[in-house]
This record gives C-alpha cells, structure tokens and sequence, in this order.
C-alpha cells in the first residue's frame, strides 16, 4: 500500500498546481483564459480551503475504497483513503510531508522524493494566481493532436528542476491532460504518469472535474469520482499537523 501513497498521489491535485510567472505573449492569453474558465481570479482568490469526497479504483491491485482530500491555502494538504479496511491518511502541514503506515498506526515522515511530490501537491490557488512566489514556470508549447482533436500544450517547470505537460481544450480551455514523470518507491524506477479529467461542473462560481484516470506507462493505475466538493469550510490546521 505504501507503493500507492508514494506514487498514486502524483497529479491529483495537478487542477490547482497549473501556474508560472515570465509568460509571453500567447502564454500570457492561454493563462488568464483558464483562470476564467475554472471561475474567474476573484472567485479563486476567495477560496480559502477545499473538501473534496469520493471513491476510487486501484485498476492494477482489483482494489476499491473510498477517499476524503483536503486542501488549505496555501500550502497544506492531507488525504485519507479507506482500502479493503485499512484507512491510510498522507499530508503535508506547510512544513513536513508525512503518511500514517496502515499496519502498525505510526505516523511517519515521507522520505525526500515523495516529500518533495507531497509538497507541490498542496499547492494551491495561491500558486495559480501567484506563482512567482512559488518559483513555477510556465511556457506555451503549441497544439498536439490526441484523438483528432488539438489540444494547446503547456510545459509547467518547478522550482527543482521538474516539468509537467498540461492539455488545454481549445474550446472550453479548462484542462484535458496532464503528463508527467514521477517516481515508483516501490521498484525504484521512474514512471509516466498520465492523468485525465473528466465531467467538469460547476459549483459556487468554480469549474472543477468530478472525475479523474489516472495512467502509469500507458496503463490504467487509478480510477476517483467525486461525489462531492465543498469550499471554504473553515478546515483547522491541526487536521494537516504531523502528529507526535
């Protein structure tokens, strides 16, 4: 299980990570587009956390639990899954990345790597609006054709050196795609990790998907819907604290 809390978090909250400062010209357009598109700078600025509920599907293990993600500005995160009777709980406090191990009750720190994947998961609208803060980059790399349809595609570059491909729908510009390379604790070796949102809606002023599949090689990993989606429900910081 530990493999899943290490490497199937990755790109789960890529909606929330997309920004960068230095843009050009058509970089600069692309952007704001898809800040209107998901609701506008004032109505993200005014979203001060995020609850989101859900279930899920591990494809490769036959596995099926369900899921609770909390997200608070700006930079803390914590998830906990409910699998086959065990609940496993992984965050991020602002400070240090942590899991519970599901076995023995411990709650222990994350080692580096997926701390550091950790800690740009609970990034959030305050990375999208202020991503210089952040050191994010951000540069237009054009149209790529998936499914005879063209997507605009934008290269997403971290502080650390990571990149990030993200698809834009020409028509709706909210996202369609992410790609990125990420790190199986497991058997060592880096991984493709596609994500696909899927069945945007619309709730207090935000666009969101409701479900995403999530992709390693080319192999269905993931599968989460969400039932539900709550914002600004004064979320305490001790629920993101790594416990002693």
């Amino acid at each position: 299980m530990k493999k899943y809390c290490s490497v199937g978090l990755t790109a789960i909250f890529f909606l929330i990570l997309i920004a960068a400062p230095a843009f050009s010209q058509s970089s600069q357009e692309l952007w704001e587009k898809m800040i209107d598109a998901q609701g506008g700078r004032k109505t993200l600025e005014a979203i001060k956390d995020t609850t989101i509920q859900g279930s899920m599907e591990m494809i490769q293990y036959g596995m099926k639990g369900t899921m609770t993600m909390y997200q608070k500005e700006p930079n803390r995160m914590r998830m906990d899954m409910e699998i086959m009777g065990m609940t496993i709980s992984q965050g991020y406090d602002g400070e240090k990345a942590w899991m519970v191990n599901p076995q023995t009750g411990a709650v222990e720190e994350l080692p580096e790597r997926a701390a550091q994947e950790t800690k740009k998961q609970a990034l959030g609208n305050d990375s999208i609006l202020n991503p210089e803060k952040y050191g994010i980059k951000y540069e237009a790399k054009g149209k790529e054709k998936i499914q005879d349809k063209d997507y605009f595609v934008l290269e997403q570059s971290f502080e650390d050196g990571t990149k990030a491909t993200i698809y834009l729908d020409p028509q709706t510009y909210l996202v369609y795609k992410t790609k990125m390379k990420s790190f199986d604790f497991q058997t060592g070796a880096e991984v493709m990790v596609d994500t696909l949102f899927e069945d945007y809606q619309k709730l207090e002023g935000i666009t969101a998907a409701h479900a995403m599949t999530i992709m390693h090689d080319g192999a269905e990993f993931l599968k989460m819907t969400f039932s539900k989606i709550a914002y600004n429900t004064n979320l305490d910081e001790a629920k993101f604290k790594m416990a002693k």
